[in-house]
């Protein structure tokens, strides 16, 4: 995807993202900070992003990839927006009719009237022979 006549780039990203760069021939990826560093534009280089947290927001966290030609001209840039969504499966781990995100009885389970932990029922048929 890189334009005609590239031979590196760089990458700047919003704090919510860490990006990595594995060239080819390499065990570790090299992890991309603040600072601008080039990396030659070889095939098989990947670049990799991921978010850790939640956004507040749709598109609130963004990946700029800049093209340079030889001796360092810009030539283009190509950019992506992010939106982190966040996954948790919530439960009403003390049986009070309230879901809570952050109960201290997801943890563990008790029998009985007074007991806590969520109750899942599995379904263990076979659906498909």
């Amino acid at each position: 995807a890189a334009p005609a006549g590239a031979v590196a780039f760089g990458v700047k990203h919003t704090e919510g993202v860490s990006v990595d760069v594995l060239l080819r021939g390499r065990a570790e990826p090299e992890a991309v900070s603040g600072t601008s560093t080039r990396w030659p534009l070889d095939e098989g280089t990947v670049l990799r992003f991921s978010m850790s947290r939640a956004s507040s927001e749709v598109n609130d966290n963004k990946v700029t990839v800049s093209f340079y030609a030889e001796g360092g001209k810009p030539i283009n840039q190509a950019g992506v927006f992010l939106t982190g969504v966040g996954i948790s499966l919530d439960v009403d781990a003390d049986r009070d009719g309230v879901v809570e995100k952050n109960s201290p009885n997801k943890a563990s389970w008790a029998w009985g009237p007074k007991g806590h932990g969520a109750i899942l029922l599995v379904s263990c048929d076979k659906d498909f022979p």
